[in-house]
């Protein structure tokens, strides 16, 4: 396994660059409504009035079908305003036209952005544990890294994986192992850190990266995960099993703000940390498993 940096971010796709503020993404939509009325007021041309689908599907994407539909209301109201006898419900064709189109312009918007950051989720997501997957976390790694070394902060790393999956497989069938990977993946998930992020890699490998985390700290999060794994009484493809069924093997490896002077790159510094952690992580097997081991 090599911990590059994909150039995958955290933006939805093609959606990005709208990354302004709520506030501010609302001040820009109202102002070119605004500069839009001005024009159509002052001329009543068909292709100034086109120009209202922008700010719509602008607040489709970035606030919803709420903020599609206010939009297109917002933009309904003010081509009314602009053109004095629709107020008297003197409507033609195109008038009918033009309004649709307002609406449907902001709900396929909506939509869209949504199908979006959907597809997007889903990308960036372990389909077995709800974990990151390997181009998340790579996508990840890199600015945490970079992070903790121009801060001279410490950085922790965890490696582990299941304990004798292959015999759980032999006995009871692949359907129970991979419900054993996504039990310690639930409780990897519950108990990792807010800020660290946890990433299934392979079958039953996991890794974890922790930011700003001594090793003290970490093997501490290192072993309330093995502890909780072996306490948990799973229930796997429908079967009740007892506890110590379950059981983890860690290998655990950290810097502390002297490594932030190494003169390498930051994938570089990912890469040497994940193979510390997986070296430790064959000593703690090695110790009869079940166990955590500092690099």
């Amino acid at each position: 396994m090599r911990l590059t940096p994909t150039g995958v971010g955290d933006g939805v796709g093609p959606l990005a660059a709208i990354r302004l503020s709520s506030t501010r993404a609302t001040v820009a939509a109202i102002a070119v409504l605004l500069l839009i009325f001005a024009i159509d007021h002052g001329t009543g041309s068909a292709p100034v009035q086109h120009l209202y689908y922008v700010p719509i599907i602008f607040a489709g994407i970035r606030f919803g079908k709420r903020g599609g539909a206010a939009a297109a209301v917002a933009a309904t109201i003010l081509y009314h305003l602009a053109n004095p006898h629709l107020l008297t419900m003197r409507y033609e064709e195109s008038d009918w036209v033009q309004i649709c189109l307002f609406v449907a312009a902001g709900i396929i918007a909506a939509k869209l952005a949504a199908d979006a950051q959907r597809l997007h989720l889903l990308a960036m997501t372990d389909d077995l544990t709800g974990l990151h997957n390997l181009r998340s976390f790579e996508a990840r790694l890199v600015p945490m890294v970079r992070d903790a070394r121009e801060s001279g902060t410490s950085f922790a790393m965890l490696v582990l994986d299941v304990d004798h999956l292959k015999t759980l497989n032999d006995r009871h069938g692949h359907l129970t192992g991979a419900e054993a990977v996504r039990t310690v993946g639930r409780i990897l998930a519950a108990r990792v850190p807010a800020e660290a992020v946890a990433c299934r890699y392979g079958g039953d490998e996991f890794v974890v990266a922790i930011p700003r985390c001594t090793s003290f700290r970490a093997n501490d999060v290192a072993d309330d995960i093995r502890r909780a794994v072996n306490e948990t009484a799973p229930v796997l493809a429908g079967l009740p099993f007892p506890a110590a069924t379950l059981s983890i093997s860690v290998g655990l490896a950290s810097w502390s703000s002297e490594y932030s002077r190494v003169p390498v790159g930051d994938g570089e510094a990912g890469d040497a940390l994940f193979r510390a952690a997986d070296a430790a992580l064959y000593r703690a097997k090695a110790c009869g498993r079940n166990h955590v081991c500092v690099a």
